[in-house]
């Protein structure tokens, strides 16, 4: 299981889900360019001390990233609020990779269109999207315990 951020651009929301990601034992993907300056200073603030243990890999852009999957047989699932299927109700794989687009545009259509499955977290009608960091969290959470990748 891994996550992959596409153009991340809030360092405190990229801090937050190196620091989940780190006490999950889950890689991250981070797909270029971020919409901050990267680094340590710029994350240490919300992944604190424990920036020093997640294993994360950044990507100069999307082709990039795409390279690195094609040698594996991973799908790429993304989370969107364009999608109908609900988070929990997906089936997810061990070797899932979630992708979540950045905070102020989520996704190209073609980044999209080359996504193999499309899921939510469902919200109260009228709102309109979650916090990044809270919904890889939610989304994570549910990924690992379907496939009982929980650290022990």
């Amino acid at each position: 299981m891994r996550i992959a951020l596409y153009q991340p651009e809030i360092a405190g929301n990229l801090g937050t889900i190196l620091r989940t990601c780190a006490c999950l034992d889950v890689e991250v993907d981070i797909i270029e360019p971020c919409g901050f300056p990267f680094s340590d200073r710029s994350l240490k603030r919300a992944g604190m001390d424990y920036f020093e243990h997640v294993r994360y890999t950044r990507h100069a852009d999307w082709d990039a990233f795409r390279a690195t999957c094609d040698s594996r047989k991973a799908r790429i699932i993304l989370l969107s609020s364009k999608a109908d299927q609900p988070h929990y109700g997906f089936g997810y794989r061990a070797d899932d990779i979630l992708l979540f687009g950045s905070e102020g545009s989520g996704v190209p259509l073609t980044v999209h269109n080359q996504c193999d499955g499309r899921i939510t977290i469902p919200m109260r009608p009228g709102m309109r999207s979650l916090n990044l960091a809270v919904s890889a969290g939610m989304a994570l959470g549910e990924a690992l315990r379907q496939t009982g990748q929980f650290p022990e």
